[in-house]
């Protein structure tokens, strides 16, 4: 595999060009220019004028993630949002970088045109950004499961899981979340936890999910899972539990930090403090950006139901454990552990063959969802104590 090497010493597997709106006043202007250009130019940005500390946070790590070669942002002039200290900071991280107006560019029209050419320059220039060998263990990966049926939990989901033990075995770093998902598994968890206080950190994460969806009077059972054949939040959560594996877990992460060590880590995606954000996971896709915020050069996505969602930064693999759904799907998904329920192979076998298509795409082959264009962005609001967990 031949990685994007960048000036921090950390490697992508793709070199993208972001297009990021700083307040949706400025997303039209965005569209337009991204509109213009293949799939490597990506729209990203933050539709609220008031920015606070995470949609900053979550900004901020994927406009320097190891994926992203140059970054354009667009500014209506008169929004809320620091946006010269998010140039600073992708100044810092090596990338190209420039700063659009709209209210100091005569309007539409002309900032469309000043933008398209400056991405225009910026494609010649990443093209000449290095290339190097990067190895399994420089990968950082990441996984959810999204529209999961009774099949998710013995078929998908155990395959990630075995996977994922053999990626953390060669010295990756792997990502698993939806503790809302995983209530009831926490002492199972912590059980796993390489010492007493990534234990509190897994009991607090899962238990503080319970709190925040029992008080906000929702759950994550939804009426497809009950439809796709899911009878109890436990066999919901024993089947989310089981994309882990059975490594050692080695901390937990909120969204937009790095995983410091080699291992498995768990991402805390549930708000801390007083709760005000509604739905701490409104849909598939803020997962997945809170998973790449994170640094996840790759996402694994285990769907029964079927979900078609993918990304624009970091390539996403579809996982199908329902070969029911599989057939229907096919040209959105990229590997049938539904043969898993039809006796046609083992988990082993399904894990041995993500485990080679992750490589392969880390390499350069697309993903299904990358073939058809798929490039989803959602951020809304949370609140983060990053004080309270270890890292």
């Amino acid at each position: 595999m031949l990685g994007y090497l960048r000036e921090d010493g950390k490697k992508g597997v793709r070199n993208v060009i972001l297009v990021c709106y700083l307040v949706e006043c400025a997303k039209f202007v965005c569209e337009k220019i991204v509109s213009k250009f293949d799939d490597d130019i990506q729209l990203v940005g933050l539709s609220g004028c008031y920015p606070n500390e995470y949609t900053f946070n979550i900004l901020k790590a994927i406009t320097t993630h190891q994926n992203v070669g140059a970054v354009l942002l667009v500014s209506l002039g008169c929004e809320c949002f620091d946006k010269k200290a998010l140039y600073k900071a992708i100044i810092k991280s090596g990338r190209e970088v420039e700063i659009l107006t709209i209210q100091e560019n005569s309007g539409t029209k002309q900032s469309i045109k000043i933008g398209s050419l400056w991405v225009e320059e910026a494609i010649t220039k990443i093209k000449k950004v290095p290339r190097e060998d990067i190895r399994v263990d420089e990968l950082v990966i990441g996984t959810i499961c999204g529209g999961s049926d009774g099949m998710s939990g013995i078929s998908g989901n155990p395959a990630v899981g075995k996977a994922f033990d053999r990626f953390i075995e060669d010295g990756a770093r792997c990502i698993f979340e939806e503790t809302g998902e995983l209530i009831g598994c926490e002492h199972i968890m912590a059980n796993r936890a390489v010492n007493k206080k990534v234990a509190k950190d897994l009991l607090y994460a899962v238990q503080k999910a319970e709190r925040y969806y029992t008080t906000m009077g929702h759950g994550s059972f939804s009426d497809g899972n009950a439809t796709g054949g899911l009878t109890t939040q436990e066999e919901k959560s024993m089947g989310a539990y089981a994309k882990s594996g059975s490594s050692r877990i080695s901390g937990v992460l909120k969204p937009s930090l790095y995983p410091k060590s080699k291992g498995l880590f768990l991402l805390d995606v549930v708000p801390d403090g007083k709760e005000l954000w509604a739905f701490p996971n409104p849909n598939d896709t803020s997962e997945i950006i809170e998973l790449i915020a994170s640094g996840a050069h790759i996402v694994l996505f285990v769907t029964g139901r079927g979900s078609v969602v993918g990304s624009g930064i970091s390539p996403v693999i579809k996982i199908c454990a329902n070969p029911d759904t599989y057939k229907k799907l096919e040209e959105d998904m990229d590997i049938n552990a539904g043969k898993i329920i039809k006796g046609e192979a083992t988990i082993e076998d399904i894990a041995s063959e993500i485990y080679d298509i992750v490589l392969d795409v880390c390499g350069g082959k697309q993903s299904k969802s990358e073939i058809l264009g798929h490039r989803e962005f959602a951020l809304g609001y949370k609140y983060f104590d990053n004080k309270i967990n270890c890292f």
